[in-house]
């Protein structure tokens, strides 16, 4: 959600209860962005993301690899945010039997 108050926008995520600003729209979207990004990160490495997305209202769902499958949502309304997590590829430790 984002609002104007004044000369500025606020930009926030209720569900996880993480806000923003900015001058602009667009600045205050961009800001949220990496709040929730930099929320995402601090809770994983306090070992609490689970937790904390339980607790969101969040529910785990098994992951599916349907190729036929829509997408979630695609909504004007909502940010893609970036997962701030790498994926390790070193290939040394893969099993070649």
């Amino acid at each position: 959600k984002i609002k104007k108050k004044k000369t500025w926008f606020v930009a926030s995520c209720p569900v996880l209860d993480v806000h923003s600003q900015g001058e602009t729209e667009e600045m205050a979207r961009e800001n949220l962005k990496e709040a929730l990004s930099l929320f995402f990160q601090s809770c994983f490495e306090r070992g609490v993301l689970d937790e904390v997305l339980k607790e969101c209202g969040f529910k785990a769902v098994r992951a599916s690899i349907d190729k036929e499958e829509k997408p979630m949502v695609s909504r004007g309304d909502y940010i893609q945010v970036p997962i701030p997590f790498l994926v390790n590829q070193d290939t040394s430790h893969r099993c070649h039997a």
